[in-house]
């Protein structure tokens, strides 16, 4: 469901009973369209998260982590200014559209008490966060500024008076009587979404289905769906709907979705729906904008180790043809007094090959005996190139796995773990280091935890140099060690000497989940204890070869496997 204007109603009621009077204690900007409110009220630290996302634009209360900036940036700057320590007066959705008024009080450096407004449009692309004097309607800054170049209606800059966004022409459904709602319905021709979206204000598309799917199973009792209806749409009980291809949180329970759902789950509150629903969806996207830097630099580097990898099979395949290339010099040499200067091609028996004659390649600006030379160097490059090249193909096939796992660590990394991802690829030169001056540390990381059905502690690396310190450091020499077989992904250890089935399966499927082929049905994942694992001198990190393995093949779910994460 989309955040439409009758979920914005139902969370500005939720968030008004929580936060109301309360003081701004933070304000952070963790990320380019996202603003954290840290609001003291009534004893309690509540964190409220303003989302001018273009596809998760939404306001909450939350509990996901962040990680902030080391330099705030402008409109953070500003929000701190005028709101740090400011009350919170009231919270107003404007109409039942999806812009709402979060109303601050505090007093200036005067001593006058300024009202400031931050304003939050929840519109799809167009989302945005702004801040406005009450009194004089003037914007005094916006998290995205859009000049008229971009919106012929409105400026969004400092400076510019606040126009809202253009009015519905439809009715409140709070703010009407039964009757009246009634009314507008038996005016439709037929019930569907479209046409309850032109009567009503705020209903997003699936709203409207819901009520012109509730209208449809009793036609001729419109009055009575519709008093069902208002009386959900005042009391909240949200609901997480997971269909066979698609994903749906609703603010009450919707039977539209009942008999499709292959499950649903209810919440407490609207903030704990959409923070189980938004936080994978979310944690990607900021996974992307963060680490795009370093997702680019490695696929780049893997795109050329690729090429190199083939342009050095190419060269083993030609060195086979290494001696035909002897052969046409030695012929050369011998027939040289037979031959012109100036020619393409010439045909020369072949005394290698009985009673066949040979038609070799010459440039016709050299003289004989130089094309032969010129075939020599070529073999002997090629008998050169031999030596080293299956040493070369095994290095470029170890960057390779390296690299991808690395891409793998990407795809599933927290934003908070991108850091740790970078300072692995500065560690291998593959990034040049900060130039900044006061560089912050990262503090360093620790593996993931999990516990398996019987309390046995799992442990999972997050990158490469983590994985090392987790198998060949930290890990005990009879504690058992799981990796996908052959595949890039991160090291799981078994805090166990005797580990049951259940435990080293249930592990296999973690090992599973965070390898490159986690969406796979079979995922064959090698296990064995730590003793039989070395590192060969100077391997990539992560690397280690093995024996005595025995491999269990698994197919991973992420439920099965995040229900067992602890740390």
């Amino acid at each position: 469901m989309s955040f439409d204007g009758i979920f914005t109603h139902l969370m500005v009621q939720e968030l008004s009973e929580t936060l109301v009077s309360g003081r701004v204690n933070k304000i952070h900007q963790p990320y380019d369209n996202e603003i954290i409110l840290v609001i003291r009220t009534k004893g309690a630290t509540h964190k409220l998260l303003l989302s001018a996302h273009p596809a998760y634009a939404r306001v909450q209360l939350t509990n996901m982590t962040y990680q902030n900036p080391d330099t705030p940036p402008n409109f953070v700057m500003m929000l701190r200014k005028y709101l740090d320590g400011a009350i919170l007066s009231s919270i107003q959705q404007i109409d039942n559209d999806r812009v709402i008024h979060l109303v601050f009080h505090k007093r200036n450096e005067l001593g006058d008490l300024e009202h400031i407004v931050l304003v939050v449009e929840l519109m799809g692309r167009h989302s945005t966060i702004l801040l406005m004097n009450q009194q004089t309607g003037k914007i005094l800054d916006t998290i995205k500024h859009v000049g008229s170049s971009q919106n012929s209606y409105r400026l969004l800059l400092p400076g510019a008076t606040y126009l809202a966004p253009p009015p519905q022409d439809a009715a409140n459904p709070y703010e009407l009587a039964d009757l009246e709602a009634f009314d507008k319905l038996s005016t439709l021709p037929e019930f569907t979404a479209k046409a309850i979206q032109h009567i009503f204000q705020g209903f997003g598309g699936d709203t409207a289905s819901e009520l012109a799917y509730r209208l449809q199973q009793a036609p001729n009792a419109r009055l009575q769906v519709w008093q069902g209806f208002k009386k959900d749409l005042s009391s909240p009980q949200s609901c997480y709907y997971v269909l066979e291809k698609k994903e749906f949180f609703t603010p009450f329970s919707f039977q539209s979705l009942d008999d499709k759902a292959v499950s649903k789950k209810q919440f407490a509150s609207l903030s704990a729906l959409l923070d189980a629903f938004y936080h994978e969806k979310a944690e990607r996207d900021r996974v992307k904008q963060q680490g795009s830097e370093l997702i680019k630099k490695v696929e780049n580097d893997l795109k050329r180790n690729e090429s190199k990898l083939k342009k050095r099979e190419q060269t083993l395949i030609d060195s086979e043809s290494a001696d035909d290339l002897r052969q046409k010099g030695e012929l050369l040499t011998t027939y040289q007094a037979q031959i012109e200067r100036g020619l393409n091609t010439i045909d020369l028996p072949n005394y290698y090959k009985e009673n066949q004659v040979e038609t070799i390649a010459l440039n016709p600006a050299l003289s004989p005996m130089q094309n032969a030379q010129r075939y020599f160097q070529k073999y002997q490059k090629l008998r050169n190139a031999v030596k080293l090249v299956g040493t070369q193909i095994a290095e470029t096939k170890q960057e390779i796995l390296y690299l991808q796992s690395v891409l793998s660590q990407l795809e599933l990394a927290h934003p908070s773990e991108i850091a740790g991802i970078r300072e692995e690829l500065i560690a291998g030169g593959y990034l040049k280091p900060s130039k900044r001056v006061q560089q912050k540390r990262t503090a360093k990381s620790k593996p993931t935890t999990f516990r398996s059905t019987d309390g046995t502690e799992i442990l999972v690396g997050k990158n490469n140099l983590e994985n090392d310190q987790l198998t060949m450091k930290l890990a005990r020499k009879t504690d058992y060690w799981l990796h996908a077989k052959n595949i890039p992904g991160s090291h799981v250890i078994v805090r166990s000497d005797d580990p049951s089935e259940e435990t080293l399966l249930e592990a296999a499927e973690i090992a599973a989940f965070y390898s490159k082929f986690r969406q796979s049905a079979q995922v064959p994942v090698d296990c064995v204890q730590v003793k039989h694992i070395r590192k060969p001198n100077g391997a990539k990190p992560g690397f280690v070869i093995y024996e005595n393995q025995k491999t269990y093949f698994v197919t991973p779910h992420e439920e099965h496997v995040l229900t067992k994460k602890t740390s």
